[in-house]
C-alpha cells in the first residue's frame, strides 16, 4: 500500500450528533413550522379527545417553555427535531417523542 495513502475510515459507529437548540435561536415563523410539522406528524399521542391544531401548537409551545421537551438539530440528518429528555419521557407528557 502506498505510504501517501491513508487507509479508508470504517463506517462511524459513533451515536448521531446533535446540537440542542433554544427556541430563541429560531425565527418565529421557524419555530412555529417546526412544532406544526411535530404536531401534524403521524403517530404523535395526544391521548383521547379532540385537539385542534391550535390546541396542539399551545401544548408543544407550553412544553418547550417549561423544559419538558427540547429541540434538537441531528447534525448528520441536517435536521431539527422536538424530543423529551431522556429523564422526563418516561415520568412525562407521552405528547412528545422520546429522544
Amino acid at each position: 500500500m502506498d505510504q501517501d495513502r491513508a487507509a479508508p475510515e470504517p463506517p462511524s459507529t459513533h451515536p448521531k450528533k446533535g446540537v440542542e437548540l433554544d427556541p430563541d435561536q429560531l425565527s418565529p415563523g421557524a419555530l412555529r413550522g417546526l412544532v406544526e410539522e411535530f404536531v401534524t406528524r403521524e403517530g404523535t399521542d395526544y391521548g383521547h379527545g379532540d385537539w385542534s391544531l391550535e390546541d396542539k401548537v399551545a401544548q408543544v409551545f407550553r412544553q418547550l417553555e417549561q423544559g419538558e421537551a427540547r429541540i434538537v438539530f441531528d447534525l448528520e440528518q441536517e435536521s431539527a427535531s422536538i424530543v423529551a429528555p431522556p429523564e422526563r419521557a418516561r415520568a412525562s407528557s407521552p405528547h412528545v417523542a422520546n429522544g
